[in-house]
């Protein structure tokens, strides 16, 4: 192993050149390892010494500048506000060319606000302190009416609930989904710098089902051939009525223009008595517990199995669900996630 020198005994204008002559050489195309086995310093100086020319630029790597390198700090004050503008308010908002509050965001707002020039590393360390951590954005549509969601938890579904009590009736969500062969989810261990590798079959399949669910953990579902239309939705609920027992459904699903057909009307006045719909505000699917169990199947039958034909397809996601209905305990927890907890 190549000794290492101890740069600090240096003179100051030694160490200045030796951190220029690093740096310059990681530019010309060289690893930081390999400078600092030339150089034979460790191999962390070095990549603080690029980092520090990076963010600050080759001036801190001048004489004098021990440590980590002064700079502009923000008073507490300043922070506060930072941290309620993220908190309150997205960076289109402020005009930003952002979408999301990366460093680089944070960074350009506090300039404007404060005139302060900190390193992306230093807003990155702030945001760290100020416990925000990188995330995966919910993607939210624009059709959203947000007034009309706030309506729904506080007035619409208290009063569909408080009527469901009064009648005897039993509360259900629906939804309808696809799977297909080529979906893929999870993550595997294998040796750094060599992907796992996961087999599936070459060839486009795929099957659909429309599902429902209670906060007691009932479950039923239906696999249907081809595309979604009025007469598999009218076939799925008249099971639906049969599974109840005589206990009058309401079914809440979304706004899919199927589950409006007219062509239903005639239908749903005959069976008045036996089941009613109602509608979930457009464009909030994280309001219908039954999306959770639509993503555990996609992770659970279809992404972790690798079926071969449309069958085993079938059969893999009918197996899961069979399960899944047999423990109600699980179904129920759905209702413990935060946006569908309201119809706990």
């Amino acid at each position: 192993m190549t000794p290492r020198r101890d740069a600090r005994q240096l003179s100051q204008t030694a160490q200045e050149e030796l951190r220029y002559l690093a740096v310059s050489m990681v530019r010309g195309g060289l690893t930081q390892v390999a400078v600092a086995d030339l150089l034979e310093v460790s191999r962390g100086a070095v990549n603080m010494w690029c980092r520090r020319a990076e963010e600050l630029g080759d001036d801190a790597l001048r004489k004098g500048r021990r440590g980590n390198p002064s700079g502009p700090r923000l008073q507490g004050a300043q922070a506060a506000i930072i941290c309620n503008i993220i908190r309150d308010r997205t960076p289109d908002q402020l005009n930003f060319p952002f979408y999301l509050w990366t460093r680089e965001a944070v960074q350009r707002l506090i300039y404007e606000r404060f005139g302060i020039q900190l390193a992306i590393r230093t807003v990155g360390d702030y945001l760290a302190r100020w416990g925000f951590t990188v995330q995966k954005p919910i993607v939210r549509a624009y059709e959203r009416n947000e007034a009309a969601i706030q309506r729904w938890l506080d007035e619409d579904y208290p009063a569909i609930a408080a009527r469901a009590k009064r009648e005897g009736a039993r509360i259900w969500w629906g939804d309808e989904t696809g799977l297909r062969s080529r979906h893929y989810s999870g993550n595997g261990y294998s040796p750094r710098g060599k992907t796992p590798v996961t087999r599936g079959s070459g060839k486009h399949f795929g099957c659909n089902l429309i599902s429902a669910l209670t906060n007691r953990g009932q479950l039923v579902f239906m696999v249907y051939d081809d595309k979604f239309n009025a007469e598999v939705f009218r076939e799925f609920m008249e099971r639906l009525i049969k599974h109840n027992d005589g206990c009058k459904v309401f079914l809440i699903v979304d706004n899919l223009p199927v589950h409006k057909a007219k062509v239903l009307r005639p239908w749903l006045a005959e069976h008045a008595a036996q089941i009613e719909l109602f509608f979930i505000p457009p464009y909030s699917p994280e309001l219908n517990p039954d999306e959770l169990l639509n993503h555990d199947l996609k992770a659970n039958a279809v992404g972790r199995k690798r079926a071969r034909n449309r069958d085993e397809l079938i059969a893999n996601a009918t197996e899961h669900l069979k399960n899944r209905a047999s423990q109600p305990e699980v179904v129920a927890r759905f209702f413990q996630e935060k946006h569908v907890r309201y119809a706990a």
